[in-house]
């Protein structure tokens, strides 16, 4: 990452990311980048780079764990994307990652993008040449011959264990950090449906055991409890949306430590759709799905399944007065998850999943500061982030709506 930098916010109210609610009166000391002390406001010598947050509520910078740079669904918009060259595709997904991070989203974990591109990217974020939240990618899925997303670019289709096992190793050559698999039907396949079993048992049996001995995690597009149920006994780490899950599934998806990512919005997202000119059929299939989606995401609270933030939608997308990310979050609250347990669901929990709790997730002392804050507590409701107007990457301010970090 470019070099970090170096102030003292203070007068804020803290909220770490451990699910519990602010601390009061304190001050964070960074240092290149990394959290150097929390100490007592009243201990702070103003200097120059010191600056007060007038009580602001501070806490960690989003972790979204469905992302897309390089979506194209069915439709014009869809289309649109899909017919961009190499070049152009570059600078698209570019300005993605910039709005993205002004969203409030400092990490991001990439589940299939175009062409291998979201490798560059990561490296042109890393090196300081365009502003983007951390990338953290499994560069192209692996679906079957004609699976879930196999008409663009964003897939590499595999047939048979083999071809599935020299998939994963493929993309692991390119600096995959995950793995991601299309084992069900989905809500953007014509030809399919949710309920469609896509892979067969040898075929995800070898791509999570070649992924796991090169020490990747795995996830899945899953749909139907029976094919998520299947996958889970065979090593699954993490499923994407989940939308017809039963109870007994969702237990033993706890059993197993697999997470779920529900992407609740993605069901209930018929302006976004309407935005992108996605045809009817989609658009019935997936708001039709809303309520058992909505059930699904039920069961898997109460059985104890950790749930973690991700869009799906561009996190960043002007939805339903705020941007698609805070919709999501604010769906995890009325689906039955306590406030501060969405803010760790969108920051810490993340951050463990994919093995960087030692980097970021937290605001405490020797990891990055990445932050956003806000005048409400979204310990108190979640909505409070509607009203996000100061980001952090790296000590970087890189949004301040009201100017306080001007020196």
């Amino acid at each position: 990452m470019p070099p970090g930098g170096s102030l003292t916010l203070t007068n804020l109210q803290l909220i770490d990311g451990s699910d519990t609610g602010p601390r009061e009166h304190l001050a964070l000391v960074i240092e290149d980048g990394v959290i150097a002390d929390v100490v007592a406001a009243a201990s702070v010598r103003p200097t120059s780079r010191t600056f007060d947050l007038g009580g602001a509520y501070v806490m960690p910078g989003l972790v979204n764990m469905h992302n897309h740079f390089s979506l194209s669904l069915p439709g014009p918009g869809g289309d649109a994307v899909s017919a961009l060259g190499p070049h152009e595709l570059a600078l698209y997904m570019a300005d993605a990652a910039r709005r993205t991070l002004l969203a409030g989203v400092t990490t991001v974990r990439c589940v299939a993008e175009k062409a291998g591109a979201d490798f560059a990217l990561r490296r042109a974020i890393d090196a300081g040449w365009t502003a983007g939240p951390r990338i953290r990618t499994a560069g192209r899925a692996l679906c079957c011959t004609g699976g879930h997303g196999h008409e663009t670019e964003d897939t590499i289709e595999c047939d048979g264990a083999d071809e599935f096992a020299r998939g994963v190793r493929g993309q692991i050559a390119l600096g995959a950090d995950l793995v991601k698999l299309m084992i069900s039907g989905g809500i953007a396949g014509e030809h399919e449906q949710i309920t469609t079993a896509q892979l067969t048992p040898d075929e995800t049996a070898a791509a999570i055991s070649t992924a796991h001995a090169w020490g990747r995690k795995v996830t899945a597009h899953a749909g139907p409890a029976e094919v998520i149920a299947q996958a889970v006994e065979l090593g699954l780490d993490c499923v994407e949306h989940g939308y017809e899950l039963t109870p007994e599934v969702a237990r033993l998806m706890a059993e197993h430590s697999c997470a779920l990512v529900p992407t609740l919005v993605v069901t209930s997202a018929q302006a976004f759709f309407d935005d992108l000119g996605v045809p009817p059929w989609m658009q019935a299939r997936s708001l039709g799905a809303a309520e058992r989606h909505r059930a699904s995401y039920r069961y898997a609270l109460d059985a104890g399944v950790e749930v973690l933030l991700g869009s799906d939608m561009p996190p960043y997308w002007d939805f339903e007065g705020t941007t698609a990310v805070v919709r999501e979050l604010e769906h995890m609250e009325a689906g039955g998850l306590a406030p501060a347990k969405v803010v760790r669901a969108a920051t810490a929990g993340p951050a463990r999943w994919l093995g960087d709790e030692s980097v970021y997730g937290m605001l405490r002392p020797g990891l990055a500061a990445d932050l956003i804050a806000m005048p409400d507590d979204p310990t108190a409701g979640i909505g409070a982030l509607r009203g996000l107007d100061l980001v952090m990457s790296g000590g970087v301010v890189v949004r301040d709506d009201l100017g306080r970090t001007r020196a």
